[in-house]
């Protein structure tokens, strides 16, 4: 018998994923709970959807915090454990030739956002954080505090277009613009960079020379939709395990890379 898990989500948005994951556990096509939905945008109408379901919602407004510490930056209170030196030496969402500026004022204010979601979030256990359309990228405070156990990840996300292509905000729209063939989405684990954790599942679907940027995100929605609970029910299964990937490319160079395996189901008497 699988086990029941503890799901959390935060979304940004309309939150249709957030719906088919509901619909899913609620169903029984995932063996989990939805213990509560939580937003860095007060007006996200998927918030809506958690609250018609009977799930704690909270608000945590990333762009009021923001805002405060562009207009006066002394007055931010960064969380008593946070450390700019470990944060800096992690981080890999910007390259080296970033403004520091620009990477700190980045690490502190998502700092002290995400020890305001950690701080709402205390009230209910989860074993999977999902994100289901959530703009925002995390720091490493909040990702190792998440995933306090290193071999365990527990930040699982969907992104619109087939990783490791079209990272980012606009996923379909970088894939259309581009001219591709095929467009897809991507379910991956979360780690210090954007759209760069290790892979767990995709699907794709051809594009046609008659297609718009709207019936791409249709197709595409509608597989995320497929895709997102599939993903969350290995998890709930315990069949993704991350194994540690070594490929000696020319010239004897050595490639590493965290990858997620999908293991066979376990045979019940």
């Amino acid at each position: 018998m699988n086990k029941t898990i503890r799901i959390g989500a935060l979304i940004s948005g309309g939150g249709t994923n957030l719906q088919a994951i509901i619909d899913a556990c609620e169903s029984g096509r995932i063996d989990g709970k939805m213990v509560f939905v939580g937003s860095d945008n007060p007006e996200a109408r998927g918030l809506e959807r958690g609250v018609k379901h009977m799930i704690p919602t909270f608000v945590v407004n990333y762009k009021s915090i923001i805002q405060g510490y562009k207009k006066n930056p002394e007055q931010v209170v960064l969380p008593d454990d946070f450390d700019m030196d470990d944060m800096l030496a992690k981080q890999s969402i910007f390259p080296d030739n970033t403004s520091a500026e620009k990477v700190r004022s980045f690490l502190i204010t998502r700092a002290v956002a995400e020890a305001k979601l950690l701080e709402k979030m205390k009230p209910y256990p989860f074993d999977l954080l999902i994100l289901a359309g959530f703009m925002r990228n995390f720091t490493p405070y909040f990702i190792d505090r998440i995933n306090t156990d290193r071999g365990v990840q527990r930040i699982m996300n969907i992104h619109p277009a087939l990783l490791p292509s079209f990272p980012g905000v606009d996923g379909y729209g970088d894939t259309f613009r581009y001219g591709c063939k095929v467009g897809g989405c991507t379910v991956h684990f979360v780690d210090y960079g954007e759209d760069s954790g290790p892979i767990i599942g995709q699907k794709a679907f051809q594009i046609n020379e008659d297609e718009t940027l709207d019936s791409i995100k249709a197709k595409g929605l509608k597989l995320e939709w497929e895709l997102y609970p599939e993903c969350i029910q290995f998890f709930a299964q315990g069949r993704l395990k991350k194994i540690r990937m070594s490929h000696t490319l020319q010239k004897g160079k050595i490639y590493q890379r965290t990858v997620v395996k999908i293991a066979q189901p376990e045979l019940t008497a």
